[in-house]
């Protein structure tokens, strides 16, 4: 039996209503194509629970958690052709049970150079429950070759089994997070240093505990603003034990500086939080919660940065299980160019396979749309964990957690 998500809850809430700036969902009609039907031994794996990340010339880049030639999980490159068809190539298969990472979660990040950094939740050199940073450098005669950044368990207080990937900053420094580990093994925020000499130093910027106050289990990553402050989410922990959101700020001397910017509360507003945080071009906040709100059933949240310091939040959508919309909102949200959202959720829609939605802002209401129902028919995919990506023509693209022919997960396009 396969394992499913390694780090998802089982929740018991009590949910209150509340009226918040809800409007009703509909349906649209959009074209759903499957590109790629996964496998989980040989081919690339199965079970992608991270989204896609796509190249300057349109390719697409993407992780599975499971299986795969080595039964680690695997890195594949989707390219496509002439004829609308895409063509698969497995860059690398992580071995499972040796020094190699394995069960890579997270999506990819690409740099200048077309090198992929990324991070897996098992792994590495110390132990095999650590987890690894990697990054994969393609060669001059083909073929990818992997470098191992950081193995983490190596000391006593780092961190263990980065659940999101790894973000980069002008200097060419990464961060990340840490689900476990660190001093309280309630999850930490790192950054790694590359060295003159080769190699990478870890440098951790935040611990977590469980004091009241902090939150802590990070499942989601990091987000800069332009200051070179970091923020994310926690899906545990705060004032209320429902999550947090939370800034980390660098001082000149010393260590990273931590601020409560919103504690999520188990009586109406969202909870449990486990996407990445991203910000519009006034520089306020945006982001799911798996569960809460009016319904019980997640919300989508604004953060609003105001006088003083403080932060004011809004719900824009809460999500209700009424056989039209999705509801358990796992993954990031990403904008278009008109400043419309886009999401999925894991389960729900019209044949309970999870959605991707839309919601546009009308007069300070939002109003969802539907795009896709999943449908566990044998075809499409379902369980949608991770985020999408937009092309320039309006398309988006995204990985299912299950389903399709095989059963292992698929990749697919939206097409309006």
């Amino acid at each position: 039996m396969r394992s499913k998500r390694l780090s998802r809850f089982t929740l018991l809430l009590a949910i209150s209503a509340l009226t918040l700036f809800t409007t009703a969902t509909r349906a649209a009609a959009q074209q759903e194509s499957v590109l790629l039907d996964l496998t989980y031994n040989g081919g690339v794996g199965g079970d992608p629970q991270a989204g896609l990340i796509k190249d300057a010339a349109g390719n697409l880049y993407g992780t599975t958690a499971f299986g795969g030639p080595r039964s680690g999980g695997a890195v594949f490159e989707l390219t496509p052709t002439q004829g609308g068809t895409w063509t698969l190539k497995l860059l690398h298969a992580f071995i499972s049970g040796i020094h190699d990472g394995q069960r890579p979660q997270a999506g990819l990040t690409l740099d200048a150079a077309g090198n992929l950094y990324g991070t897996t939740y098992w792994g590495g050199a110390y132990t095999t429950l650590g987890g690894t940073v990697f990054e994969l450098l393609p060669q001059a005669g083909g073929g990818w070759k992997e470098k191992q950044l950081h193995s983490f368990g190596g000391a006593s207080e780092d961190g263990l089994n980065p659940q999101a990937g790894v973000i980069f900053d002008p200097a060419g420094n990464l961060y990340g997070t840490t689900m476990s580990g660190g001093a309280y093994n309630l999850g930490t925020v790192f950054e790694l240093i590359p060295q003159s000499g080769g190699g990478w130093k870890e440098k951790l910027l935040h611990t977590f505990q469980n004091n009241g106050t902090d939150g802590f289990v990070l499942l989601a990553g990091l987000t800069f603003d332009a200051h070179g402050n970091l923020y994310g989410a926690t899906a545990i922990g705060g004032a209320y034990d429902a999550g947090t959101v939370f800034e980390l700020m660098p001082t000149p001397h010393g260590p990273w500086r931590e601020k409560i910017l919103h504690n999520f509360n188990r009586t109406g507003d969202g909870n449990f939080p486990y996407g990445t945080l991203i910000f519009d071009a006034a520089g306020n906040l945006y982001g799911t919660t798996t569960q809460g709100g009016s319904y019980g059933w997640g919300t989508v949240f604004e953060l609003t940065p105001g006088a003083g310091g403080n932060w004011t939040e809004t719900v824009l959508h809460n999500f209700n299980n009424d056989a039209i919309g999705g509801y358990y909102p796992y993954s990031s949200l990403i904008f278009d160019a008109a400043g419309n959202l886009y999401g999925t959720t894991e389960a729900g829609g019209t044949y309970e396979g999870g959605t991707v939605f839309e919601l546009t802002a009308a007069g300070g209401n939002w109003t969802e749309t539907v795009l896709h129902s999943f449908n566990n028919n044998g075809s499409d995919g379902y369980l949608p964990l991770g985020s999408l990506i937009l092309d320039d023509a309006g398309n988006l693209y995204g990985t299912t957690d299950e389903g399709g022919t095989t059963g292992y997960g698929t990749v697919f396009e939206v097409t309006p």
